[in-house]
């Protein structure tokens, strides 16, 4: 039920979303968010056993079966991040823009796939997006100077590519995320050639007035492959390593991705 969870930290203007990070009121955002959660709840239990108790049954059920086992998930959102609940295709990016300037943008495109079966038995959860949608996204007002990391699937690698030279960045390095079993070993996926076992993230730079710490890190990330279209958690500390004490936003952020000191906006 995470998206209708979302609808709680939803925004339809970023006006009420204090952007400067300042996060005096986010206390009392978690508290009500915990309260919407437990109506949530409520609501969905009672349509699953009956407001009579009656599991659903009318009022001539016996009542004799045990009730299922719920099991009521919880998230706690961490206290010094801001979550924005949009879709990008409305999303007021010109007040965003007169509201900060990024230090650091984040982007996991919903990309879409190529051929007639792309997901190859594969269910995904979540809307494709076209290029010209993503182009659209006005990253030159979010940023006049600054990293912008985009993850990236083979059959748009040329094309994220373009969008660099169209945003005005120059492509400076790439991430590999090589992915890992639990027990360590390499996971491979579905591929069209060759099988994939890693994901790549593409790095530009754009302007000399952003501060950070060159020679850092590694280009290669392997941890333990997460669930659907879910980034490691390396990514977050490789950037903030890279830019210390900056402003950090992820476009096409989801629930998992939450983040201290970083604006969130997504969907999901």
């Amino acid at each position: 039920h995470s998206h209708n969870l979302g609808r709680i930290v939803s925004h339809p203007s970023v006006e009420d979303v204090d952007l400067n990070l300042d996060y005096k009121n986010l206390d009392t955002f978690a508290l009500k968010l915990e309260v919407e959660k437990t109506k949530y709840e409520i609501s969905r239990l009672e349509k699953s056993v009956g407001s009579d108790g009656t599991n659903g049954q009318g009022p001539e059920a016996e009542g004799d079966e045990d009730l299922e086992d719920f099991e009521i998930e919880t998230f706690q959102i961490p206290e010094h991040c801001i979550p924005i609940r949009a879709d990008i295709k409305h999303f007021d990016w010109d007040a965003l823009a007169k509201s900060v300037q990024f230090d650091v943008i984040l982007m996991d495109p919903p990309w879409l796939l190529a051929g007639s079966q792309p997901t190859r038995g594969v269910a995904l959860g979540y809307e494709q997006l076209t290029n010209q949608t993503i182009q659209s996204i006005p990253i030159p007002k979010l940023q006049k100077s600054g990293f912008l990391f985009i993850w990236v699937i083979n059959s748009r690698y040329t094309f994220a590519l373009d969008l660099f030279n169209i945003w005005g960045y120059q492509f400076v390095d790439d991430i590999s995320w090589v992915k890992s079993t639990v027990n360590r070993r390499m996971a491979k996926g579905h591929g069209f050639y060759l099988q994939h076992a890693k994901e790549t993230c593409l790095v530009g730079l754009k302007g000399t007035e952003v501060a950070y710490r060159a020679n850092i890190g590694s280009d290669v990330i392997y941890s333990e492959r997460r669930g659907q279209s879910q980034k490691p958690q390396e990514i977050y500390h490789l950037i903030e390593n890279l830019v210390p004490h900056g402003k950090y936003l992820e476009i096409f952020a989801r629930r998992n991705n939450l983040r201290n000191h970083w604006v969130s906006i997504g969907l999901e």
